[in-house]
């Protein structure tokens, strides 16, 4: 699971992408309010806290408790 500040889909489900030396296919995709992030996304994104996965997402503009995030479920597949 990752959260993304995005204007829009980079991606979309079903999609395989290349991640560091391996490949993901993306589950699902979900815009929701950041506040809407709950402990268990905090830890499955493989962050200590909110504040942590905030200021990672943050990378294009600010992230308030109202702004829309994505989070996207994925998980790895064997690129044969």
């Amino acid at each position: 699971m990752t959260v993304r500040l995005w204007s829009r889909n980079q991606v979309r489900v079903g999609g395989r992408y290349p991640v560091g030396g391996g490949l993901i296919e993306i589950d699902s995709i979900e815009e929701l309010p950041f506040a809407a992030i709950d402990d268990l996304d905090v830890r499955r994104a493989g962050e200590a806290d909110r504040e942590t996965l905030r200021q990672r997402a943050a990378h294009s503009g600010p992230i308030s408790d109202d702004t829309m995030v994505r989070r996207l479920e994925f998980h790895a597949v064997d690129p044969t």
